[in-house]
């Protein structure tokens, strides 16, 4: 390293977010990027550990795409910005996506973390991207030969995303198939824009387009197109449609009218600040309403940000789990991933949050609709107590309580494919090859609800199964 007492000379900066009564105006990111002299300050943090937990070192994986941490920040301490690049797009497709969605737990797994002030790798990570787009490195990287061989991807989130541009870089033909007008997947119409703004996505397309990438959107394979007539037109076919079926909550008065699932509600605002048609559905609006959102993940922080947004009355967000501890012990869970109590920056912006509550039933007003939640607190085996239950007004209720599978209806019933016993895509994860001739898969699709970055090493990782397939060999990176 350039700096091998940086860490103890120069201490945590990271980025910080405008104001909350400023940002919840509007649906645009607020982080605000670091200065060039304060990012090479903080790479030079990066302390030549020796073991760099921070990617992948004997199966904990602090970066499931194998970003080459240490290296990275070595070239930026150094001002090597465009080397800086070229490292990190070695491993990562789109470093824009990671920088700003992933929960890095690159940084948890971090040497320094074990002191509670990780190198700052996410932040990191973004402004090089975002460098390089600015400064025009990034360019198509169209192959010098064609393979002849085509090869159809079901699905335009990150995972189809990646398998695509890979295998077009190869020299394949690749046509990516997408249900909705636009590409991006959960990306595009489950991260709120104030998350990711959605023209890095578009810049991407764009990219891929002049790679050799034929976009087939607003085609719903399964019912559009049918996927035997897919697979009969391309020498392979890649599912990485990911896991679309929400966890329900099937207690009285589930059907009344303002209990939706939060991918009901977050894809209609995204539409909206991306001037796209919502197809004459009945909007999910939280203006002037009480809303509790049930499900304590990132979908329900995403649903607290976009309802303050619109103006909420009040916003709840339940969680049967019991609150976390406020810190790890870094002894029994270093290098990996910690429990610990953690508040999204939507959850600062003005939302109760509420551990160990189970919801009973949903309260009818008289005309069909919510009024009321009927809960009841749990001990730490999810049992009621008895003599704890309380009564929570709700006009709306968002159930993000995460995904459970792939649709299995529609494409894999009519493909007859494998499934593993949670219903997901059956393969490895070394061929991820499926039991259907031709067909391989990637992704949530495969692997279950996941992280963008394991979506992104999977796409890639699939992409070298399938050229190594169709044409024996394989120069795409592992």
């Amino acid at each position: 390293m350039g700096k091998v007492t940086g860490f103890m000379e120069i201490d945590r900066q990271d980025r910080k977010y405008k104001p909350a009564g400023d940002r919840i105006r509007n649906y645009n990111e607020f982080v605000i990027p670091l200065p060039e002299a304060t990012l090479r300050d903080q790479a030079s943090r990066c302390m030549d550990c020796g073991i760099p937990f921070c990617h992948d070192v004997k199966g904990i994986k602090g970066c499931p795409v194998n970003n080459q941490i240490p290296d990275w920040n070595d070239l930026v301490y150094h001002g090597e910005w465009e080397k800086a690049s070229e490292n990190l797009h070695s491993t990562n497709n789109f470093p824009e996506f990671t920088g700003r969605i992933c929960p890095a737990p690159c940084e948890a797994s971090c040497t320094l973390n074990l002191i509670d002030n990780p190198v700052t790798i996410k932040s990191i990570e973004c402004a090089i991207v975002d460098k390089a787009w600015q400064e025009g490195w990034l360019t198509p990287q169209a192959p010098e030969e064609k393979t002849g061989k085509s090869i159809a991807v079901i699905g335009s989130g990150p995972a189809g995303m990646a398998a695509s541009q890979q295998l077009a870089r190869a020299g394949h033909d690749v046509h990516l198939y997408e249900k909705n007008r636009k590409i991006g997947g959960l990306m595009r119409y489950g991260i709120p824009d104030f998350k990711m703004e959605k023209h890095h996505i578009d810049r991407r397309a764009s990219q891929m387009e002049a790679e050799g990438v034929t976009f087939h959107t607003d085609t719903h394979v399964g019912k559009d197109v049918s996927i035997g007539e897919i697979r009969d037109h391309h020498d392979a076919v890649v599912l990485a449609g990911g896991a679309e079926k929400p966890r329900d909550l099937t207690i009285p008065g589930r059907e009344l009218n303002g209990v939706h699932f939060a991918m009901d509600f977050l894809p209609q605002q995204n539409r909206r600040v991306g001037d796209e048609e919502n197809d004459n559905v009945t909007p999910i609006l939280a203006g002037g309403k009480h809303v509790v959102v049930i499900g304590g993940g990132d979908t329900g922080s995403d649903c607290i940000g976009t309802s303050i947004r619109h103006r909420a009355l009040s916003v709840t967000q339940l969680e049967i789990m019991a609150a976390p501890p406020e810190k790890e012990n870094k002894l029994l869970t270093w290098p990996n991933w910690p429990l610990k109590m953690r508040t999204s920056s939507s959850q600062e912006e003005g939302a109760e949050r509420t551990f160990s509550v189970m919801t009973q039933h949903f309260e009818d007003d008289g005309n069909g609709d919510v009024k009321a939640l009927h809960c009841i607190k749990v001990d730490d085996k999810f049992q009621p107590i008895e003599g704890s239950e309380f009564v929570l007004k709700a006009d709306l209720v968002l159930l993000a309580m995460g995904f459970v599978s792939p649709v299995t209806e529609g494409m894999l019933a009519d493909l007859g494919v494998e499934l593993d016993p949670r219903q997901n895509v059956l393969a490895d994860t070394n061929s991820y090859k499926t039991s259907a001739d031709k067909v391989w898969t990637a992704g949530d699709m495969r692997r279950g609800q996941s992280l963008v970055v394991w979506a992104i090493r999977e796409g890639r990782q699939a992409a070298r199964a399938v050229d190594k397939a169709l044409v024996g060999e394989t120069l795409l990176p592992r």
